[in-house]
């Protein structure tokens, strides 16, 4: 004789909610890969115990510790000859914009100068008052 169950179990597996999980991993991931790309090249930056928080940031400058230079972003890496006309061309346009300075705590100073000069050659050439601001990091 047979025994007959009244609950019949299903093998089958419902994925109704795994799209909704799919969905908050891919806006947590986009979330937080947009705040990490200021640290884009890893830099140790000087100490300051004075911070200044920057209004307008249009143009990023960055020396690694290899003494390369980057505009704006790792992908656009800039022969010191060539820093002047790149940022030139990337301020071109704009009357009150700040050059930020990213360099790192062991870069020589005549490379920070190098930049400091391009950007006063610029604004003399061009008539303009563009600022370069050294950025550090909190004690």
């Amino acid at each position: 004789m047979a025994i007959k169950l009244r609950n019949k179990r299903s093998v089958e597996f419902s994925t109704a909610s795994m799209s909704d999980l799919v969905f908050l991993l891919l806006v947590f991931f986009i979330l937080t890969s947009t705040l990490v790309s200021p640290n884009v090249i890893p830099l140790l930056l000087p100490n300051s115990s004075s911070p200044t928080p920057i209004e307008t940031q249009n143009v990023t400058v960055y020396i690694n510790d290899q003494l390369e230079f980057f505009v704006e972003d790792a992908d656009h890496k800039v022969s010191e000859d060539e820093l002047q006309d790149v940022l030139a061309e990337k301020l071109s346009g704009l009357q009150k914009a700040n050059v930020v300075l990213r360099a790192d705590k062991t870069v020589p100073v005549q490379y920070v100068v190098t930049v400091i000069d391009a950007v006063n050659n610029i604004n003399r050439d061009n008539n303009v008052n563009y600022k370069v601001i050294l950025a550090t990091q909190q004690k």
